[in-house]
């Protein structure tokens, strides 16, 4: 499955390095994709991550989720 996450307050590469690297750890995450011009992250996950768990760990690493969208 391949969500898009919608990530306020990222402002530079080491932003976008920190939720790569969050996400990246999370257990069932394949690939993450970051924008830093769109402020996204588009992840490919297994089915079993729910988008709580997703953000819940965007926001572990300091950011804020607006929205998910699975695509």
């Amino acid at each position: 499955m391949e969500k898009l996450i919608h990530i306020e307050g990222m402002h530079c590469g080491h932003c976008t390095g920190a939720v790569e690297k969050a996400l990246k750890a999370l257990p069932g995450v394949e690939s993450v994709e970051m924008s830093l011009k769109e402020g996204t992250a588009r992840v490919k996950v297994a089915d079993t991550l729910s988008d709580v768990m997703l953000s819940a760990v965007v926001t572990g690493a300091g950011f804020k989720v607006t929205g998910i969208d699975t695509l």
